[in-house]
């Protein structure tokens, strides 16, 4: 059963601001506390010595340890609430219902867990003064249990597409833009800057950098956040992003091994197969991975996909020993911690019950079981796995002596607790935001400017009409696209207006759009993953026959363009959140200049077997 001993009442002491230096005595003493004894080798300057007394102090702490924290001590949950210990009505009914605890706080009571993941829809993440306050509320309800160790706290802050922490927030191009891009001095920036602003948040581990090389232009799940096509390229970017990170003190994590790259099924809802052969994983999905290890990667997330070549075994790869084990451990020598991804998507469901499923994790080789369904059914699943023999206390030893490291060497062990003052002078200041801005000025990619069409003139060309898809915003930026790419022209001295038409446009859109272009000078259309049946051509179709100026921005899929031919001026941004949609329209106004050249490779859209656009291209002015 979990762990259900007393400690002090964490939900009377809140999770308010405590102040950074005292919140750091705090944690500092009570961790140190549980390996008494031996904490005074942290005096000792020798960095050799200290290394090696810091081992022996982690595995002092384990020996130290139950059963059942060792069990805990596996998992990374989620948990509902923006409090550790006071969350709202509907959290706390969220949690009764998925996890059988109230509040972060009972979980971590309950269950002993040694990590937390934060999500949006898990309202963790609503302003940056709430982040810290749940940060530090976990910490303590953490090192507050007998033996208390520190937390790992996570999230997905990939940027572009995928980020947890909005704004107020520093938000970077995400990953293929960067690629277009091609600066690895802007990658590692990316990564320092957005670990200095996690950091502050009490946020210690990231789930990025994408090491997937996307080859696949159909691919469902990865398409943006990769960086690119180009293995090489992918790999000089995962490593200054890890670097980036690393200066920062958060853990970077590498995903998702052994390549998702070349996948036309989400393993979200689906169980992908990967056909590559032996030699051709060697070429491609291999090479990041390995850039990430030479980069000293703190963790190596796990990808729910069946891959044949390098085990026929038929289980996904989070579940192999061969590719864990013997690929990436004995063969790429690699001795971090390793993470399954969520082990509530489907991909990783669908041969095994969620009984069994973290058990093959930890004996392929796992050390962090990331999100699983019911925690309840998981924690109890691996306990009883060690009672009856299956796997030995031994092997949990192994995987929370890396985890115990990776926290040491995050300096969790000398202060956890983070305090007002130092979020606001690290989030979102005025110094990371311009930063953001610049590199994102450098990422745009001009694919098409037939007849000199771009950059548009605010003096002949006043009156913009801005149509197109409005997706949801995917990291908490204001969107939605139309709406910001109208005010950045207007901005830049035209008279912009926005009309948002959506992903499928209605012939009575279509017919209001045109209407509206009637009295522009010329009209911006952001297009978003265009298929040959896509009424998003129609749209195209239509404007350009009004005779008016059309530019078309990709906002997500820089493969869109080869589904519209007719148009003269396209351009791609590879993600439509703010940062990456002022920059294109600072492109459109010719205030600078197009410098991103694909990451990938466009096909034609009549015959996928030939490139429309390689690798490299891009126009300038």
């Amino acid at each position: 059963m979990p762990d259900t001993s007393t400690g002090s009442d964490t939900s009377k002491r809140g999770t308010g601001n405590t102040g950074g230096g005292g919140g750091a005595r705090l944690s500092r003493r009570t961790v140190l506390a549980a390996g008494a004894g031996i904490t005074a080798a942290l005096t000792v300057p020798t960095t050799a010595r200290a290394a090696t007394l810091d081992e022996r102090r982690l595995q002092a702490l384990i020996s130290r340890m139950s059963l059942q924290e060792k069990v805990g001590q596996l998992f990374v949950m989620r948990v509902y609430g923006a409090s550790a210990t006071a969350p709202d009505q509907a959290d706390i009914d969220a949690n009764l219902s998925e996890l059988g605890v109230r509040t972060a706080a009972e979980l971590i009571q309950k269950y002993r867990v040694g990590g937390i993941i934060y999500f949006t829809w898990a309202h963790n993440t609503q302003n940056p003064h709430q982040i810290a306050e749940l940060s530090n509320g976990i910490q303590k309800a953490s090192l507050d249990r007998p033996r208390g160790l520190p937390m790992l706290i996570a999230t997905d802050q990939e940027h572009g597409a995928v980020c947890r922490v909005g704004e107020p927030a520093t938000l970077f191009p995400g990953a293929m833009a960067i690629g277009a891009g091609g600066s690895a001095a802007d990658a590692r920036t990316l990564g320092r800057i957005s670990g200095t602003e996690l950091r502050a948040l009490g946020i210690n581990q990231d789930y990025s950098p994408d090491a997937d090389v996307n080859v696949n232009p159909a691919n469902p799940v990865i398409g943006v956040r990769s960086f690119g096509a180009d293995p090489a390229a992918v790999a000089e970017l995962v490593a200054a992003e890890v670097k980036g990170y690393q200066s920062a003190q958060v853990a970077a994590t590498a995903k998702h091994f052994p390549g998702h790259g070349d996948t036309a099924v989400d393993s979200h809802y689906g169980f992908p197969v990967i056909t590559h052969s032996r030699e051709l994983w060697e070429k491609l999905d291999a090479v990041p991975f390995r850039s990430a290890i030479a980069a000293g990667i703190d963790s190596i997330m796990t990808a729910h996909i069946e891959f044949p070549a390098l085990d026929d075994s038929g289980d996904p790869a989070t579940l192999s020993e061969p590719i864990l084990t013997g690929i990436l451990r004995g063969e790429l020598g690699y001795d971090g911690v390793v993470i399954t991804d969520s082990l509530g998507m489907e991909g990783v469901r669908t041969k095994y019950g969620d009984d069994r499923v973290p058990v093959l994790a930890l004996k392929a080789g796992v050390d962090q079981l990331l999100n699983p369904p019911s925690i309840d059914t998981a924690w109890n699943a691996v306990l009883k796995a060690v009672q009856d023999g299956e796997l030995t206390e031994a092997r949990l030893d192994e995987s929370i002596l890396r985890i115990l490291r990776l926290k040491s060497r995050l300096g969790l062990f000398d202060g956890v607790l983070v305090d007002r003052k130092g979020v606001d002078h690290a989030v979102g200041t005025k110094s990371h935001l311009a930063t953001a801005d610049r590199i994102a000025e450098r990422t745009t990619t001009l694919l098409v400017n037939e007849g000199g069409t771009l950059p548009l003139n605010r003096h002949t060309q006043p009156r913009l009409l801005v149509v197109g898809a409005d997706p949801d915003s995917p990291s908490g930026t204001t969107g939605p696209p139309t709406g910001v790419l109208a005010a950045a022209l207007t901005e830049a001295g035209f008279t912009a207006t926005a009309l948002p038409t959506g992903t499928s446009p209605s012939a009575a859109t279509i017919d209001q759009a045109v209407a509206a272009a009637q009295d522009a000078d010329a009209v911006v259309v952001g297009t978003y993953n265009v298929s040959a049946s896509s009424s998003q051509r129609t749209l195209v179709d239509r404007l350009l026959a009004t005779g008016k100026p059309v530019v078309a921005l990709a906002v997500r899929n820089p493969y869109d363009v080869a589904q519209l031919p007719g148009v003269r001026a396209f351009l791609a941004s590879y993600c439509w959140t703010d940062v990456e949609l002022r920059a294109a329209a600072k492109v459109i106004a010719g205030r600078v200049k197009p410098r991103g050249k694909l990451p990938v490779p466009v096909q034609r859209a009549d015959d996928p077997t030939k490139v429309l656009y390689p690798i490299g291209h891009g126009l300038t002015y």
